[in-house]
């Protein structure tokens, strides 16, 4: 069985309690940087940002993660769905939602095409992978296209703030800088802070073992 299919797609924030799982972000939540000014979607260098435009919304429940992250990903490009729509559309129960081909093939549906499925199968990244991403995240972007990643684990954004999802989450990536060195972040589970920066390895390694579409 392909392992992608395999990985569960619960939000799982902070602590679990008695089989459910806390919402809010791990430790309290620090300001938000102030997004910066997006540029040309034409510039590559490494030099290049884009940050799009998206309208966050904060999952309302624990395993609606994947619903909130492909909402997002779908207001970018003018399509305006509720999250009840999108996880009708996904197949999302309590259980999540299974797998970055659901978020793939929910977002082709809807916007016509364009987005493909990408695994990191390894536990870690390598680093081919890694740049695999750095290259899919700046083309989805600059097409102006978000990228929905199903993650796993625990990490820290570039501001230090902690982020803690062990038994999976699905988040959107909304823009970059530097070249894609750094990632934009919306977290529908964190509406505290909503979105953030994080270094692209550290992105790559948290999709490690399951995958995103670009």
């Amino acid at each position: 069985m392909n392992p992608i299919v395999q990985k569960s797609g619960l939000s799982v924030v902070g602590l679990l309690v008695a089989g459910g799982c806390a919402l809010g972000p791990a430790v309290a939540a620090q300001a938000a940087p102030a997004p910066a000014t997006p540029t040309s979607s034409s510039q590559t260098s490494r030099s290049a940002e884009r940050i799009l435009d998206v309208d966050y919304q904060a999952q309302p429940n624990f395993f609606y993660c994947g619903p909130a992250a492909t909402r997002i990903a779908l207001s970018a490009q003018g399509k305006a769905l509720s999250q009840d729509d999108v996880a009708k559309l996904l197949g999302t129960t309590e259980a999540g939602t299974p797998s970055a081909l659901d978020t793939t093939r929910v977002l082709n549906e809807v916007t016509g095409g364009h987005y493909r499925t990408t695994e990191i199968r390894d536990s870690v990244a390598r680093p081919d992978q890694v740049e695999q991403l750095r290259r899919d995240v700046l083309a989805a972007i600059d097409a102006g296209r978000p990228v929905v990643a199903n993650i796993k684990g625990t990490t820290v954004d570039t501001d230090g703030n902690p982020h803690s999802y062990e038994g999976g989450h699905y988040l959107t990536l909304v823009g970059y800088r530097d070249g894609g060195d750094l990632i934009r972040v919306a977290d529908p589970a964190d509406p505290a802070l909503g979105e953030y920066w994080m270094n692209l390895p550290k992105v790559a390694n948290w999709i490690a073992e399951r995958g995103y579409s670009s």
